[in-house]
């Protein structure tokens, strides 16, 4: 799983040359799209956005026929979500997430971590990434202004993180990364 989305009715899941909707309640593929999905998905409440080959492919999610293709940031791209009217793409290695304008490409602005960046999701106004580091992943949120962590929640040894995305609510799903699984982590809600 190389990256994960929701729609508000299935989960995409990027699956290298295609694109896997999942029901987020049995689990069972309610279909595919033939299309190269290398890294990062996002749904931006009309298209579904993936990434491939150096590019951003905007594609129509009824047709599953690639609409557009802009840059996408150089780099070795892990992640993919859809806020504020822009994409926001993690770079694994770099520990980086670029705010990019969804129509040509262009980074906006680009925050930093300290971790390897696995994933990268919004929920009710908070920015979220997944980690990894020697085996062991984490999501984290973010302070969408710094890029300092926030908060964290350990994921168990072994459950690695290589896409998230949120239902909008409480639940996070993570790719599973060679494992095949999309997993639903429980969001703690903040004490107020």
């Amino acid at each position: 799983m190389n990256g994960v989305s929701f729609d508000g009715e299935a989960i995409w899941a990027a699956a290298d040359e295609r694109l896997l909707a999942v029901s987020p309640s049995s689990g069972e593929l309610q279909r595919a799209i033939e299309v190269r999905a290398q890294a990062g998905t996002a749904f931006d409440g009309r298209h579904l956005y993936q990434l491939a080959d150096g590019a951003i492919q905007k594609l129509d999610r009824d047709s599953g026929r690639v609409l557009s293709r802009i840059p996408a940031p150089p780099g070795d791209l892990s992640g993919m979500a859809w806020a504020e009217g822009y994409l926001w793409i993690g770079e694994y290695q770099a520990g980086k997430i670029h705010q990019v304008d969804p129509e040509s490409g262009a980074v906006v602005r680009t925050l930093e971590s300290n971790r390897f960046v696995t994933g990268v999701t919004w929920v009710q106004g908070e920015l979220w990434h997944g980690t990894i580091d020697a085996a062991q992943s984490e999501l984290r949120q973010i302070d969408p202004q710094t890029g300092h962590a926030v908060r964290r929640l350990a994921m168990p040894q072994g459950a690695l993180v290589s896409g998230l995305e949120s239902n909008g609510d409480d639940l996070f799903y993570c790719g599973g990364a060679a494992s095949g699984k999309i997993r639903a982590v429980r969001r703690s809600r903040r004490r107020t």
